[in-house]
């Protein structure tokens, strides 16, 4: 069963230091923790419309949280760093961002 890419890119990360990214045409998605790089290249570039050059991607663990003498951990999750090929277009939606 394949995965739909809605399901494979959650959603974009807006920081300043992916926003910085951008104009190197690298772009940062928070991913399924299931969804491997090529899936991942895949759903970007069905998406968006895009050439995907490669991808990293990062395992990002759960924080510890207390509240009072409870605690516990944030959920785990999967982030994606996008780069795109040198005659690629951009991606509109961060466009709108800087």
């Amino acid at each position: 069963m394949s995965k739909l890419a809605q399901d494979i890119i959650l959603r974009p990360i807006i920081t300043e230091e992916s926003m910085l990214g951008t104009a190197e045409k690298k772009y940062t998605f928070s991913v399924a923790k299931t969804a491997n790089k090529i899936e991942i290249a895949k759903a970007v570039e069905e998406l968006f419309g895009v050439k995907v050059a490669k991808v990293n991607t990062i395992n990002c663990l759960g924080k510890l949280r207390r509240q009072g003498m409870h605690q516990g951990y944030t959920a785990s999750w999967k982030k994606a760093i996008v780069t795109l090929t040198e005659d690629s277009k951009t991606i509109e939606f961060f466009d709108g961002m800087m």
